[in-house]
């Protein structure tokens, strides 16, 4: 693909409207200093020099979009805590729709910190509650979604399983929605047992994908389109989800795309450097998702969604990228 080409699909992505769909965090990061060891334990004391939020999880994939769609609409759950408020703030300051997030005094929201020294992660503290979906904020999410269907060019449903994804919750999502007419895609969680049917396309990463496929991960194989058992996972989960489309993430290998049962295409890692993978997978799904939208066969979207990949994993954080940035990184291509 040339810069060209690449340049008149992201001039569609401009016209698009998207819903994403799932659990949405909180992400915070301390950065600080590292100068002496704990008395107390052989540990690192970290004097905190500043404090960043960033929108995690689902909110994280609508972040990615913002900078491309016409308009991008986030659905989840928040606690009636401070954390939820700020991430509430924190969404609404980029200019992402908020209306279909609830919020409930039953419910903590999920909060991700990292404690971050000279560009090393010392720790992660996780604050959650995996809570599914009462009847009653199923019921309002699923009239949200049949009110807004009409207006949207895709869904993206992203699962953490931290409860806002439910069998009863999809079940109905697959009774209203089209996916003949709207694009719906998937980044599944093989710890929550839901059982996907129909949708456009599903986005595990690799170890995600075998253990959907209950099977025990092998070594990584060079090419990944030669990798026996790897060929043997996208049969079983293209029989198990009955998808169109299964693009499989490999990290530093790149991803795979699989259209059917026998076909298993390699579309290699761009990344000049890897510097932090957190979030790539929310860039994928969500670039991948906008191209499908505008009508780019699932070969072009997964390599431009590849290409998106390459620039946030050369920063630090869940990092996004904007236009601008990813004509560079595919003009710059060896």
């Amino acid at each position: 693909m040339d810069e060209s080409r690449l340049g008149k699909i992201i001039k569609q992505f401009s016209d698009k409207r998207i819903l994403v769909i799932g659990d949405i965090m909180l992400d915070r990061f301390l950065w600080g200093n590292v100068s002496r060891i704990s008395p107390e334990a052989p540990v690192p004391v970290v004097e905190i020099q500043r404090e960043e939020l960033y929108p995690g999880g689902a909110a994280n994939v609508a972040r990615n979009l913002q900078p491309f769609a016409r308009s991008v609409a986030v659905m989840g759950l928040t606690g009636s805590d401070r954390e939820g408020e700020q991430l509430m703030e924190i969404l609404s300051a980029r200019g992402l729709n908020t209306d279909c997030i609830q919020s409930s005094g039953s419910n903590l929201t999920t909060v991700k910190t990292r404690v971050v020294a000279r560009n090393q992660q010392v720790v992660r503290i996780d604050h959650e509650q995996r809570t599914p979906l009462t009847k009653e904020q199923e019921d309002r999410a699923i009239e949200q979604i049949t009110r807004r269907l009409p207006e949207l060019d895709a869904v993206i449903i992203q699962d953490y399983g931290k409860g806002f994804i439910t069998q009863s919750f999809i079940d109905r999502i697959n009774e209203i929605a089209d996916s003949g007419q709207t694009v719906i895609t998937v980044d599944p969680n093989p710890n929550n047992p839901v059982t996907w049917r129909g949708v456009t396309a599903i986005k595990p990463n690799r170890n995600e994908a075998f253990n959907f496929a209950n099977t025990a991960e092998t070594p990584l194989c060079d090419p990944p389109n030669k990798d026996v058992t790897l060929k043997q996972i996208t049969s079983s989960l293209f029989r198990l989800w009955q998808t169109k489309h299964l693009l499989i993430t490999l990290g530093e290998q790149g991803m795979v795309l699989c259209e059917n049962e026998s076909s298993l295409v390699h579309i290699p890692s761009r990344a000049q450097e890897v510097f932090d993978v957190s979030g790539a997978g929310d860039t994928a799904i969500a670039i991948f998702t906008l191209a499908l939208a505008c009508g780019v066969d699932a070969k072009e979207s997964a390599e431009i969604s590849n290409w998106a990949s390459a620039v946030v994993i050369g920063k630090f954080g869940t990092a996004t990228l904007e236009p601008d940035e990813l004509l560079a990184a595919a003009s710059n291509r060896s």
